[in-house]
């Protein structure tokens, strides 16, 4: 009798699935989703869930990101369900800010404590004379035009006057003395406790990301370690896990472990997209829509696969 057995647990950490990294500077989205890859697994899947490095296979998807395999027999005939709840609970789904805070130690307020902090910077750089106050009050009026959208959001709306009032207020220390002290204050005046708090709501917490379609699905197909990646020409490939920590001394780098055309021969290439930087091995590229490169074959095969540059002929 033929039936499921079970499946590997796995992380998918995708460069498309981060917000603001630009998808034409290959070498930032690879430096960023790395990031992420580790902060998941050092922050949430061994402290949290108590997986064991054991059990672990780590890869370069070949592409934009990285995969993990948790392969731990105790985890292997998880259903979707289950496992769509540890995604909720890596990316802080349902979390209520002020809740957790007021609870026991646990990463979530760990993390929730670092969004105070980090949108706390951000009203008193506002407050400051500074050329940057108008990128950060355009993004703190972004989140909040964000926040006012979502059912739980006690504001209707949230106008810039009122962000800037927040943040001349946030530069008295005793409010924010006993903000820390007792969340459940209301030490601004006017809306300004309930934009604070959208704010902390609305921030880039440092929540893990991973990819929920992946994760949940049971009989997913996942690319084979040492197969192509048509759309890069990369190789799909297995790493320590230790490796990926990019701070590490002998931290992987996929552009250059992950090539798999190494021929001595040049080519000539013509960008079709703007805003393109390209690293492959010791091959760099940094332009737009016209500009010819003359580029090794894994740098003419990377550039061509992407859809940002055309062959010409020698």
């Amino acid at each position: 009798d033929k039936g499921w057995m079970g499946a590997d647990l796995i992380f998918d950490l995708d460069g498309d699935h981060l917000p603001g990294v630009s998808d034409t500077d290959f070498p930032k989205m690879i430096e960023l989703v790395q990031e992420q890859a580790w902060r998941l697994w050092s922050e949430f899947l061994e402290p949290e869930f108590g997986f064991q490095e054991q059990y672990v296979q780590t890869t370069f998807s070949g592409h934009r990101g990285f995969h993990i395999h948790v392969r731990d027999p105790s985890y292997l005939q998880l259903d979707s369900n289950a496992r769509r709840q540890l995604v909720n609970y890596i990316r802080g789904e349902g979390v209520n800010v002020q809740d957790i805070l007021s609870g026991s130690d646990s990463g979530w307020k760990s993390r929730a404590q670092s969004g105070i902090d980090s949108v706390l910077i951000k009203l008193h750089e506002l407050s400051n004379d500074s050329k940057e106050n108008t990128a950060i009050l355009s993004e703190l009026h972004e989140i909040m035009k964000q926040r006012v959208r979502h059912p739980d959001c006690e504001l209707r709306s949230c106008s810039k006057p009122k962000i800037l009032k927040l943040a001349e207020q946030s530069l008295d220390q005793g409010r924010v003395q006993r903000l820390k002290a007792d969340n459940n204050l209301r030490v601004f005046s006017g809306d300004g406790n309930s934009i604070f708090w959208e704010l902390v709501k609305g921030a880039p917490l440092p929540i893990g990301e991973t990819d929920e379609v992946v994760t949940v699905d049971v009989k997913r197909v996942i690319r084979w370690v040492g197969s192509l990646h048509g759309k890069c020409g990369l190789r799909v490939t297995e790493l320590p896990l230790s490796r990926l920590d990019p701070d590490s001394s002998n931290a992987f780098d996929p552009l250059n472990e992950a090539v798999a055309f190494t021929g001595n021969n040049s080519m000539k290439v013509e960008l079709t997209s703007d805003d393109v930087i390209a690293r492959i091995s010791d091959s760099e590229v940094d332009g737009s829509t016209g500009d010819v490169f003359e580029v090794p074959e894994s740098m003419a095969t990377f550039l061509s696969l992407k859809g940002w540059g055309n062959v010409q002929s020698m």
